[in-house]
């Protein structure tokens, strides 16, 4: 009588336990090879954390990181470089090019 309690009990913990939620990840189904170069380089091959922000709007991208933040714009089907904002804020930077 006291083993099938145990399992009785062992199977209405089991019954009960809500199973774990798979974990949420940002990262993109696929990255073309230049985008993972960059990022590959940006974290020191692994080395170190990275902590960035970008966004982009209308024909501009805006890649902000500590010192700053680097302002693309898009011609001929890619993003060129136009110029890097010293301690400029992400909103800054897109408040600056009047985008938003």
């Amino acid at each position: 009588m006291r083993n099938v309690a145990v399992l009785l009990l062992l199977v209405a913990i089991r019954v009960s336990a809500a199973p774990a939620k798979p974990s949420q990840t940002v990262a993109p189904e696929a990255v073309p090879h230049s985008i993972a170069l960059f990022l590959g380089t940006l974290s020191n091959d692994g080395g170190r954390a990275v902590t960035f922000k970008a966004t982009a709007v209308g024909t501009r991208f805006f890649f902000e990181e500590p010192g700053g933040v680097t302002v693309y714009k898009f011609e001929r089907g890619r993003y060129v470089k136009e110029e890097f904002l010293r301690n400029f804020t992400l909103t800054r930077a897109v408040k600056k090019f009047g985008v938003r």
